[in-house]
């Protein structure tokens, strides 16, 4: 399996994904920039997720956020991490924000950043063949009972209705 790209975490992702137990589905990122702001976050919450051995998370220094940065965390009330997040796509040309966090979503958009969160990660993990489609409707089905992840039951229920659909021939 061929590595995929560099990406940097916001907290929620590796949060979520630890509740479902499901880290693994990172596991094809050569690495996942953790910056100190997200690390002393996940360390709050789900210290575990830290320590993962088939993940590689690279803890990153804070780095000075630019004008464009601090403008943006203003303009969409980003949190410490998020802003840490974005400055270090920012800075370091990385095109991939993994975030359940809206506001820092629409921040990414506006500096052309991509940004997948905790659903679009379990959708890329059949996509990428780490789980089976049944394994993610599995995960996705116990999402509002064994996670902190707030999402509409409606959209959910539309990503459990793509997955069924787009992978009915292997369920």
């Amino acid at each position: 399996m061929t590595k995929s790209a560099l990406v940097v975490a916001d907290a929620g992702p590796l949060i979520h994904l630890d509740e479902l137990a499901a880290l693994d589905v990172l596991s094809d990122y050569e690495a996942i920039l953790v910056p100190n702001a997200v690390r002393l976050e996940v360390r709050r919450h789900r210290p575990l997720a830290l320590q993962q051995a088939d993940i590689k998370l690279i803890r990153q220094a804070p780095l000075p956020a630019s004008a464009r940065i601090n403008a943006l965390a203003a303009l969409y009330t980003l949190h410490h991490g998020e802003r840490e997040a974005l400055t270090l796509c920012f800075n370091h040309n990385i095109n991939l924000l993994i975030t359940d966090d809206t506001a820092a979503r629409l921040a990414a958009k506006n500096l052309n950043i991509s940004a997948h969160g905790t659903l679009g990660l379990l959708i890329r993990a059949v996509r990428q063949r780490l789980r089976t489609p049944s394994e993610v409707l599995a995960l996705l089905a116990a999402i509002p009972q064994q996670t902190s992840l707030h999402i509409r039951p409606s959209l959910l229920s539309d990503v459990i209705f793509q997955v069924r659909t787009e992978w009915e021939n292997e369920l």
